[in-house]
C-alpha cells in the first residue's frame, strides 16, 4: 500500500498495469535464454566441443539409452547437416573419443554411430550439478504454478514458431 492507501498501480490503469506485467515476464524469459547460452558455451568449452557436437553427442546418448544405434546419414538429416559436414563430426568426435563407429547389425554396408561410454559420464558430470539446481526449482513449484508455466512456455514456444509461417519472406539471423 502506497501512502494514499491504495495498493501499487493505483495511478495507472489495468492494462497498463498488465502490459508492465507482461514485459516483466518477457524479461525474465529473456535474461533466463542468455544465462542458458552462457552455460551452453561453458559446458561446450569445458567439453572442447562444437554447439553441433554436443547436440549430436545428445541425440547419440538419447538413443543409445533407448537401445539403438544410428547411422550417420539419420543423424545428418536430425541436425539439418551435409554429408560431408557429418562425416567431420564424426570423425572430430570419434577423434575426441567420444563417438565409436560399429558395424550395423543388419546391414553390412551400414555403420552405426554410438557413443562411448566415457562420453556418457562426462555429459553427466559436466551437466549433473545443474540438471540438479533446475529439477530443484521446478520441483518447488505447486502443481498449479507448474501447469501455468508449462502452458505459458508451449504458448511462446507456438507463437515463436508461428513467426516464420507468418512471414515466410523473414530471414532469422544466428543471433538469440
Amino acid at each position: 500500500m502506497n501512502a494514499h492507501g491504495a495498493g501499487e498501480g493505483y495511478w495507472y490503469p489495468p492494462e497498463q498495469q498488465r502490459r508492465a506485467a507482461a514485459v516483466g515476464v518477457l524479461n525474465a524469459l529473456r535474461e533466463y535464454r542468455a544465462s542458458e547460452t552462457a552455460m551452453r558455451r561453458r559446458t561446450r568449452s569445458s567439453m572442447a566441443m562444437g554447439e553441433t557436437d554436443l547436440l549430436a553427442l545428445r541425440y547419440l546418448l538419447e538413443a543409445e539409452r533407448a537401445g539403438a544405434g544410428i547411422r550417420p546419414k539419420e543423424l545428418a538429416a536430425r541436425l539439418g547437416m551435409t554429408s560431408a559436414s557429418m562425416t567431420a563430426l564424426v570423425d572430430r568426435m570419434v577423434k575426441g573419443g567420444y563417438v565409436t563407429r560399429e558395424p550395423h547389425p543388419v546391414d553390412r554396408r551400414a555403420i552405426i554411430l554410438r557413443p562411448t561410454p566415457g562420453a556418457d559420464e562426462e555429459v553427466r558430470q559436466t551437466l549433473s550439478q545443474m540438471h540438479e539446481r533446475m529439477i530443484e526449482v521446478a520441483e518447488s513449484l505447486t502443481p498449479d504454478q507448474a501447469a501455468a508455466v508449462t502452458e505459458f512456455l508451449v504458448r511462446m514456444r507456438d507463437a515463436v514458431d508461428k513467426v516464420d509461417a507468418d512471414h515466410p519472406q523473414l530471414v532469422l539471423t544466428g543471433q538469440n
